[in-house]
């Protein structure tokens, strides 16, 4: 029996653009196995829609610009299998016919009413070419992320994936469409849930509307039902067995990750020191990689396959690595993973990794430095086969995130100044050469100055008693016969001690901070 699976969605009516042509895009030519994007309109005939009366359906009204970003979120959905995604009727046409799907994207849609999209479970492979609807008036409307998200749900269900469904600790239902979690680049939810919202959407393996414990897992349901699996792999998961090397300085790869077991592994061997910078974007559409799949993963190695560092920012989806590596052999992975909002289960998708390894000057720098009176003394030696340009003393509270303190003199060996943070500081020395490479030396610590208590109190007063000091400290104020009139705490900078209640006379007040104690007799008028 042909069970019709509804997406529901709030429908919202306002205006349509008009497409003049669909262009002819495909994510993955080879494969026999489509899904055919239709935005030009239709006639439908289906003895299963709109009970066997046959109906019109009109364009999209989606601009070109808005068709190829729906193409392009859709076919990045689907990058990890060997499937087709393409906007070309003729592609469609050439393809089994109980392996591909139309998904007619059309404002015609007071045929079916309340929904943003609607399919027959495992319509992909029936051969009849049941078709899939997108209603565009009731996502946005006209909205290209909205419309994709339906475009890979509905195919989904025809792919014969049933939605998926949040629940609570107690195993009661609370979404029947599983909305995920998170905010910004990194909120996920699962295509067959509700993915409009967040950014990063995927296939998941959970609960089903019909329990807590009906469990659905995507991937294998897509891969084993339907004609068609994983695209082959591109590249070796292993660093044992990588045969893949990178070669020129100037780094541009593209590949896929598209499985949770998948990882893609380099080689490259540098002949001398070089500053390396290395940047791994998953699939988007800017710099905050809206319409990205894949939370990316980089893993470096040594020539011994020693793990030297992972590089795996928790905000981002990109992952990016910055530094100098010394003359010798080094291993890349390069693997998708989860986040406090996602496991890497559904982190699938393309990747490029764009860098450069620029070949450092032969230098030899020695920071030295003192803190004498508050005041933080540098000086630094360097022996260099470049003549320098330009050098930058930078600092780090934590010696990893370093800012810039001051640029220098080329010829200048020293400086000098007073710090505002009052913690241990970390420094570093850049030297910049004519050939434009930095070389940083070694980091050193300089500690927090120990600072003397010092205080400044008004010795006359009329109703309060003024404090400034130059850190905590306690007090308390006795009269002259030795009796408590007030006692507590305060806090660096100015602060005041409430004696109006207090007859005329003179008083006495005890500082004490850092086991430092310091007597001052006052004077109320």
């Amino acid at each position: 029996m042909k069970n019709k699976i509804l997406l529901t969605i709030f429908p919202l009516l306002l205006w349509v653009f008009t497409v003049s042509s669909q262009a002819k895009l495909n994510s993955y030519p080879s494969a026999n196995a489509t899904i055919y994007l239709d935005f030009d309109g239709e006639e439908v005939n289906s003895p299963v829609w709109n009970n066997g009366v046959s109906f019109s359906c009109v364009p999209s009204g989606l601009s070109n610009a808005q068709v190829t970003e729906v193409f392009n979120r859709v076919a990045e959905d689907y990058r990890p299998f060997n499937i087709n995604i393409t906007t070309d009727i003729n592609t469609f046409v050439n393809a089994p016919v109980d392996r591909r799907i139309r998904v007619i994207i059309t404002p015609t849609s007071g045929w079916f009413t309340g929904v943003g999209g609607v399919s027959y479970l495992g319509a992909f492979t029936w051969g009849d070419d049941t078709p899939c609807f997108v209603f565009s008036d009731r996502l946005g409307p006209n909205n290209a992320k909205m419309v994709a998200e339906c475009c890979s749900h509905e195919s989904g269900h025809a792919l014969g994936l049933k939605h998926q469904s949040k629940y609570d600790g107690g195993c009661n239902l609370t979404a029947t469409y599983n909305d995920g979690n998170g905010t910004g680049e990194t909120g996920w939810a699962p295509i067959m849930g509700n993915s409009y919202y967040r950014n990063m959407s995927g296939w998941n393996n959970g609960p089903t509307p019909y329990g807590c414990s009906s469990m659905q897992d995507n991937l294998s349901v897509i891969t084993s039902q339907n004609g068609f699996g994983y695209r082959a792999d591109d590249y070796s998961d292993d660093i044992n067995s990588t045969t893949a090397i990178i070669n020129s300085p100037n780094i541009n790869i593209s590949g896929i990750i598209s499985t949770s077991n998948d990882k893609d592994a380099f080689a490259f061997n540098l002949p001398q020191n070089v500053n390396f910078h290395l940047e791994a974007v998953p699939f988007g559409f800017n710099a905050n990689n809206d319409g990205a799949d894949l939370d990316i993963k980089l893993s470096l190695y040594d020539g011994s396959k020693n793990l030297l560092k992972v590089f795996d920012p928790s905000g981002s989806m990109s992952a990016a690595i910055d530094t100098i590596l010394t003359a010798g052999a080094y291993y890349l992975v390069v693997d998708g993973t989860g986040n406090s909002n996602a496991t890497d289960y559904g982190s699938l998708g393309s990747y490029s990794l764009k860098g450069l390894f620029g070949v450092l000057p032969v230098c030899n720098i020695t920071l030295n430095g003192a803190v004498i009176n508050s005041v933080h003394h540098l000086s630094w030696t360097i022996a260099c086969n470049e003549t320098i340009s330009s050098m930058l003393l930078q600092s780090s509270a934590d010696g990893i995130h370093f800012t810039d303190v001051s640029r220098l003199g080329s010829r200048q060996n020293n400086f000098s100044y007073v710090p505002q943070q009052q913690t241990d500081l970390y420094y570093r020395l850049q030297v910049i050469s004519i050939s434009g490479n930095p070389v940083y030396s070694s980091a050193i610590m300089l500690k927090k100055a120990n600072v003397a208590p010092h205080f400044i109190v008004s010795t006359v007063v009329t109703s309060e008693i003024a404090v400034t000091a130059n850190g905590s400290y306690q007090y308390q104020l006795t009269g002259m016969n030795g009796n408590s009139i007030a006692k507590g705490t305060g806090a660096g900078g100015l602060s005041h001690i409430n004696i109006s209640n207090q007859p005329a006379g003179i008083y006495i007040l005890q500082l004490v901070a850092c086991g430092l104690q310091q007597t001052v007799r006052v004077l109320k008028q």
